[in-house]
């Protein structure tokens, strides 16, 4: 088989970033327990810091305090003059800026994994912001057939006109890792054990990588966003149905033109139209519902991952 060589230059800092919302526990957890002992994120030669994003909502054990930090890392707010009239999340972005950005500069992180939980029924999903990062594509498998027979998912949030300006968009390779079911303000075990996993899959790849490991070419499947769909909604902006039963949990399973959608209170079912077939993810995520998100549309494709000389 010929190998697919990353020529590229070696993994030397690497983040990890718990509690960019400050209800999502299992990321907080993980992190401070590295934080107290990292033996086991450690790997020769490649500097690992654990970092709690969002320490003020940690302590609340709330999203956030001001405004989603996770949304927020673009040039416009990142270039506000610093003041204390501006909201805490704001200024924390720019503290975060400064301490593992810019982008691409001589000291800034080469990879930041951002760790989240969902509600939604979406396992272990990786988010992927660029499709042509073969560094991201070759890693994202290694992590998939890791963790084989336990799915893993890829959500590609590459958009024309959706922007997320996450927190680890700072880094040249910016990994989300998504895990759940979990509601807000708890810790499950089988959720931590998950996504305990995937990082140690993630860095053993780094590792090898840094090592001079060639990889064999490699595709995987990916589930990229297409749009967002709002709850139904009456004349005042009030939500007018919930989630359909048949669609609740069926994150990444096929929803046919058709099939029930939403249920109103007095029992009417409301279908996906069109004729297209689409993969709905982060299904009646409890912090989307502030962001009229019941959720998202994707499309299911095929990356692969090519030579880099």
């Amino acid at each position: 088989m010929t190998s697919c060589h990353l020529a590229e230059a070696p993994i030397k800092k690497v983040a990890i970033f718990g509690g960019t919302h400050g209800n999502e526990l299992t990321g907080v957890f993980l992190v401070k327990h590295w934080l107290e002992n990292g033996a086991e994120i450690q790997r020769t030669g490649l500097e690992v810091k654990p970092f709690i994003t969002n320490p003020s909502a940690v302590k609340k054990c709330t999203r956030y305090i001001d405004c989603d930090l996770n949304r927020i890392f673009d040039l416009e707010n990142l270039g506000k003059k610093m003041s204390e009239d501006l909201p805490y999340e704001v200024r924390r972005a720019q503290e975060i800026y400064h301490l593992f950005g810019p982008k691409g500069g001589e000291d800034s992180y080469d990879i930041i994994f951002d760790l989240h939980n969902t509600t939604s029924n979406m396992g272990c999903t990786l988010i992927l912001e660029d499709s042509r990062n073969n560094f991201l594509i070759q890693m994202f498998h290694y992590i998939k057939t890791s963790l084989a027979p336990l799915p893993c998912y890829v959500y590609l949030i590459e958009h024309p006109s959706l922007k997320y300006a996450t927190t680890r968009s700072i880094a040249k390779y910016p990994v989300g890792i998504e895990v759940g079911p979990q509601p807000q303000g708890v810790l499950r075990a089988d959720i931590l054990d998950q996504m305990r996993k995937m990082i140690k899959h993630a860095l053993d790849f780094i590792h090898h990588f840094n090592e001079g490991k060639e990889f064999p070419p490699c595709a995987i499947e990916v589930y990229k966003i297409i749009e967002k769909v709002d709850y139904p909604r009456d004349a005042n902006g009030e939500i007018a149905a919930v989630i359909h039963p048949n669609l609740q949990d069926q994150d990444w399973k096929p929803l046919h033109p058709g099939d029930p959608m939403f249920l109103t209170l007095d029992g009417k079912t409301m279908p996906l139209g069109g004729d297209r077939t689409v993969y709905p993810v982060f299904v009646n995520e409890a912090a989307y519902y502030e962001k009229k998100e019941a959720f998202a549309k994707t499309t299911k494709l095929t990356l692969n991952a090519k030579d880099r000389q």
